[in-house]
């Protein structure tokens, strides 16, 4: 076990607009909770489901009695997909509408165009979906999956399960494929994979034309070898990505693709009936079977009017943040951004999966992870679940983090410690 390891041990639904949507309560009644997803552009199909869900938890805590006795009054941005343009509203967020806290971001590019402000402005963020890792802000609250929460876990089950012996690492070309390719490529060598046996390939954001690089997939496929695609395509380039893929006939007991970024929100609008057993690797699916996951499922069917909207794991991440944030706000007895931030570690909540998420010192959660195979009805099958892991914020496999820990704790209170050296600011400070 590494030191690492050992250390971890109603409101409407049809609001769409891109400006600031302000409740109907009195200034001093409320507490202003700021949502900053994108509702235009190439990730929308993503986030405004984030948008959606974040909608439905403040109105059913407003059912509550609101929290510390106020309710809650959402403020809603639409950064347009447009990175620079998070940073500008986050701002705008904090310093106008003075939101005690913030749900948003998907790509790691915005969440990082947006760090500066929120340590600036000393606010809190709460980011809800899979990245690659490598970052500990005190400012931020980590409730989607580092890579040992979801990536690293997606190739073992390919090579235990499937047999793998090549991978295609498929990527949208920004952050969170490239240093998520890094570390399992990494990890794929020291398990014995040979370097000529994995092949790395990214595309742009809203890429579309899929048939040269499907083509080629199946010609590295073609070597005699098992092979699989890890995908970290991200927004609306899936759509024709699955598509060229059932149009050149790569079906899952040949050559398997295994998603990161793909969920049943992405499915909706696919032919699924070429993609069955394909794989995506989430720490939820709606398809859970428990009784907290059917209550949500009802709960958002009935917030949305519209039975046939899924879930998905970033919806449970945000979830799982805001029910964090709410606990410790009243843990704390205040909103106070500093107060709030040290009652959140220890903070323990019911995940859907039947489970607890706790939040960790170095601000990233506990989550179990499950392979899920794709079924004609655009749901997944579990087919591999683990207990809770704990995240890992700086890979054991890249040599520049592999002696790096996170404890936003007294005294160490940093998030890059270098266990090496003894001193902090050890990378990326």
């Amino acid at each position: 076990m590494t030191f690492k390891a050992k250390l971890g041990g109603a409101l409407v639904a049809a609001i769409m607009s891109s400006t600031a949507f302000h409740g109907a309560f009195a200034a001093d009644d409320t507490i202003k909770v700021g949502i900053l997803h994108s509702l235009s552009g190439t990730m929308a199909i993503s986030e405004t489901t984030l948008k959606d869900a974040m909608l439905m938890l403040i109105d059913e805590q407003n059912k509550k009695g609101g929290v510390l006795g106020k309710k809650l009054e959402p403020v809603v941005v639409d950064p347009a997909s447009n990175w620079p343009l998070f940073a500008e509203k986050a701002r705008e967020l904090i310093s106008k509408d003075k939101v005690a806290a913030v749900f948003g971001c998907w790509t790691s590019v915005s969440r990082k165009s947006v760090l500066p402000v929120f340590k600036e402005l000393d606010s809190l963020l709460f980011y809800p979906v899979q990245f690659e890792g490598e970052e500990s802000e005190r400012n931020v609250f980590y409730t989607g999956a580092a890579p040992n929460q979801q990536a690293i876990p997606a190739v073992d089950y390919l090579m235990q399960n499937e047999g793998v012996q090549r991978f295609v690492l498929e990527g949208t070309d920004y952050v969170y494929p490239r240093t998520t390719n890094k570390i399992l490529e990494a990890y794929l060598l020291s398990k014995g994979v040979k370097k000529e046996d994995i092949m790395v390939n990214y595309t742009p954001f809203g890429f579309s034309d899929w048939q040269t690089e499907v083509a080629a997939i199946k010609k590295f496929g073609s070597a005699g070898k098992k092979t699989a695609v890890v995908s970290t395509v991200n927004g609306d380039a899936n759509v024709p990505f699955y598509k060229e893929l059932g149009n050149q006939g790569v079906k899952a007991q040949d050559i398997p693709v295994v998603a990161f970024s793909v969920g049943e929100e992405e499915l909706a609008g696919i032919d699924t009936k070429p993609l069955v057993g394909h794989l995506a690797a989430w720490n939820y699916f709606q398809s859970v079977d428990t009784p907290v996951n059917a209550e949500f499922i009802k709960t958002w069917h009935a917030f949305i009017k519209n039975e046939k909207r899924v879930t998905n794991d970033p919806m449970e991440a945000a979830y799982l943040g805001f029910n964090m944030w709410v606990k410790a706000v009243e843990k704390a007895g205040t909103t106070d951004q500093d107060k709030v931030i040290d009652a959140l570690v220890g903070v323990s909540v019911p995940n859907l999966t039947g489970g607890y998420a706790t939040m960790m010192p170095n601000h990233y959660i506990t989550k179990p992870v499950l392979i899920g195979e794709i079924q004609e009805n655009g749901q997944f099958e579990v087919v591999s679940q683990t207990p809770e892991v704990v995240g890992d914020e700086w890979s054991d496999f890249l040599p520049d983090s592999k002696d790096l820990i996170s404890d936003w704790r007294m005294p160490m209170n940093c998030g890059n410690f270098n266990v090496a050296t003894g001193k902090c600011g050890g990378k990326g400070q």
